[in-house]
């Protein structure tokens, strides 16, 4: 570890846990005027990380994300579109809890009763409650039910994937493009159904916050009816991520033969959120792969990611002003950031702000900034401003302190 340091009130902390290193970062007070320049540049201390390494996974594309800050962890050609199959599901029930009455009657169309499999097999003209079929959609991967659903949400699959599109832009998701509600491999003449494994992970941070699709994808089984009572079914979820880590929370599986095998996966443990991506983890009979790739994705994570406060601190300090009898004013800024942090992080806190004024300063002003940098990105920007004003000096007060002079 190397660490440089601008000013002599800087100091930096590190201990190891069980597992990895993890920097603790402290800050009093500095103050540094430098007379050649316009602003003053205070500097903290830089940490540079350790070289992260390269995982071994089978995924052609992988992400793992911190779920809280959306912040990518760790990648593997997550910003190269690929198909998605079934992980396409955790879009279809998000726009549909957020665009629609679970408690709705949806009838069964001919068009989604003809769908292939994977099936529930409902037939045309039958009628299920809305909120029923989300557990048959997100437990067993029906395909008939995802289009059921979108037809009754959007009115058609063309008007549901035109939400869908909707809500990937909402979500900053750049680079994916749906046109199917269940995943089945499609093309248009505006691309082709694709997503990026970032995307997906940001669609799956946003979605495990919803506490109804949690418990929705979390469920072990469950039983419904048809509304006139004819058929029943019982849906079993078929996650097995579910009992092979403590803290998991879903959420999607997924495969077609183009996506290949595919997993999006959450973990919350000790206040920490971690969503995984798998795109292309292997095709038969490599059915297995998803399940490894995603255990690397999150034990890396678990093991080496620690909430750490980043800045915390209110900063004051004062400064000269010129043409005004208020000769200094006060400065002050107060922020908080804190973080999943590793060994593999570097951070910086470094002060930039004025080192004169000009009256009149007026209350409140804007005079600097607080800049926190991340791997040489800046995440956080805190305002200095000033606490108090400084009137410009007049010719009646010029005057007033001559006469003093004169007679003291």
């Amino acid at each position: 570890m190397h660490i440089l340091s601008a000013d002599c009130n800087t100091m930096v902390v590190s201990r190891k846990s069980e597992n990895c290193m993890r920097y603790f970062y402290f800050r009093k007070k500095a103050v540094c005027v430098l007379l050649a320049f316009v602003l003053c540049v205070v500097g903290t201390a830089a940490v540079f990380g350790e070289e992260k390494p390269t995982l071994s996974l089978n995924a052609l594309s992988a992400c793992l994300l911190d779920g809280e800050s959306g912040r990518v962890l760790y990648g593997k050609n997550e910003t190269e579109q690929r198909a998605m199959a079934s992980t396409t599901k955790i879009m279809t029930l998000i726009v549909t809890l957020e665009n629609a009455d679970l408690n709705d009657v949806v009838t069964i169309s001919k068009n989604a009763a003809r769908q292939p499999d994977v099936q529930l097999n409902v037939n045309t003209g039958e009628q299920y409650i809305l909120g029923d079929l989300l557990y048959s959609l997100m437990l067993e991967s029906h395909n008939d039910v995802a289009v059921a659903i979108a037809e009754h949400v959007g009115g058609s699959v063309e008007g549901f994937a035109a939400l869908m599109n909707a809500k990937a832009a909402e979500l900053g998701m750049e680079n994916t493009y749906f046109i199917t509600p269940n995943g089945l491999d499609a093309q248009d003449e505006n691309g082709r159904h694709s997503t990026t494994a970032v995307d997906l992970a940001r669609l799956a941070a946003y979605a495990v916050k919803n506490e109804q699709f949690v418990a929705i994808t979390n469920t072990k089984s469950y039983s419904f009816r048809e509304v006139n009572g004819k058929r029943s079914f019982t849906v079993n979820n078929k996650n097995l991520f579910l009992s092979m880590m403590n803290g998991a929370i879903g959420v999607k599986t997924g495969f077609t033969g183009e996506a290949g095998y595919c997993f999006v996966g959450a973990v919350r443990q000790d206040g920490r959120t971690f969503v995984s991506v798998v795109l292309g983890s292997g095709w038969p009979p490599n059915k297995t792969y998803k399940w490894k790739d995603t255990r690397t994705l999150m034990q890396f994570g678990l093991e080496h990611y620690f909430p750490e406060t980043i800045y915390d601190e209110e900063f004051y300090e004062t400064i000269p002003v010129s043409g005004s009898p208020k000769e200094t004013v006060d400065i002050r800024a107060k922020g908080s950031l804190s973080m999943l942090l590793s060994e593999y992080d570097s951070v910086r806190v470094y002060y930039e702000y004025k080192k004169e004024l000009t009256a009149p300063v007026y209350a409140n002003e804007l005079v600097g900034n607080i800049y926190v940098t991340l791997n040489d990105e800046i995440v956080d920007i805190i305002e200095i401003r000033t606490v108090e004003e400084a009137k410009k000096d007049t010719f009646i007060r010029y005057i007033e302190d001559v006469i003093k002079i004169f007679l003291f």
